[in-house]
């Protein structure tokens, strides 16, 4: 049985797309959350605070690397990451291959 990852993340939204990306988010393609799932992500989450986007998410699988790159090989995740990305600006370390910046995790309550 496998262990959960708690994986955060931050990206810049960018004020004049804001709204566009909030109408997207309101209605996420079933084929993206079923290729989420697939993945082995559970508890997705997008918060806002300013023109901040935070993610959290728990990974549940073996193998995060190759579920994120199947997750990328996806037709219909691609064509919705053509609609969201440039509503984002990201803050990772340049040359990093990040998209979103990872977060460390500080401290963390179990059960």
């Amino acid at each position: 049985m496998s262990s959960v990852r708690r994986v955060a993340s931050v990206i810049r939204l960018r004020p004049e797309r804001q709204e566009e990306y909030l109408r997207l988010h309101q209605a996420v393609w079933p084929e993206v959350e079923q290729t989420l799932r697939s993945a082995n992500i559970r508890n997705y989450s997008i918060f806002l605070h300013g023109d901040l986007l935070f993610s959290y998410y728990e990974y549940v699988g073996v193998d995060h690397a190759a579920d994120l790159a199947r997750i990328a090989a996806d037709p219909h995740t691609q064509r919705w990451w053509q609609l969201t990305d440039p509503c984002q600006e990201s803050l990772a370390e340049s040359g990093s291959g990040e998209w979103w910046k990872p977060l460390p995790e500080v401290w963390h309550l179990d059960d």
